[in-house]
């Protein structure tokens, strides 16, 4: 999948060092719930347990440069207390800190939720972000996510104990 500026294709072994690199910046993993990698074996194992699913977890591509900026994808809701409906899966994304305010993350969620309404019979999604990180919210209001007016308190990530969660959701069909 493509735009005039990025790519969202499968994540590679050979993304690790990259993908450390921006995945080390401590104001990067914390506001999406999750530590910051400490090496680019780190980056390796996330490549290859988290990101794995080439058919719902893309990198971010920059064709200007053909690195790897980010990771874009949709999946079963996780532990975080969502209140997803039966089959609604959750869409996560994030971005590194230089490219932030540029459309970019924007632009990926809007490609990606394209694809799943070709490709799919998925009928909704479902997100959320910390209050504290209003950015990722405008994100997804920009791509026609709505907010529930539900807010749900995440006791289980990285960063995230006690931390107040917006809910947003996005019709499909």
């Amino acid at each position: 999948m493509e735009t005039d500026r990025i790519i969202l294709r499968p994540w590679r072994d050979s993304d690790a060092p990259v993908l450390y690199k921006w995945a080390s910046d401590p104001d990067v993993g914390p506001r999406a719930g999750w530590p910051p990698h400490k090496s680019v074996e780190d980056s390796l194992e996330v490549i290859r347990t988290v990101f794995c699913d080439a058919t719902n977890t893309w990198a971010i591509e920059l064709k200007e440069t053909g690195e790897a900026i980010g990771a874009m994808g949709y999946g079963p809701s996780c532990n975080c207390n969502l209140p997803a409906r039966e089959g609604e899966p959750l869409i996560g994304y994030w971005i590194a800190k230089p490219y932030w305010n540029r459309g970019i993350c924007t632009e990926a969620l809007a490609l990606m939720i394209e694809h799943i309404r070709r490709v799919t019979d998925i009928r909704s999604l479902i997100s959320g972000h910390f209050i504290d990180n209003p950015a990722s919210g405008r994100v997804m209001e920009k791509c026609g996510f709505v907010p529930t007016g539900e807010s749900v308190i995440d006791e289980t990530q990285y960063q995230g104990a006690g931390r107040p969660i917006r809910v947003l959701r996005l019709k499909i069909r």
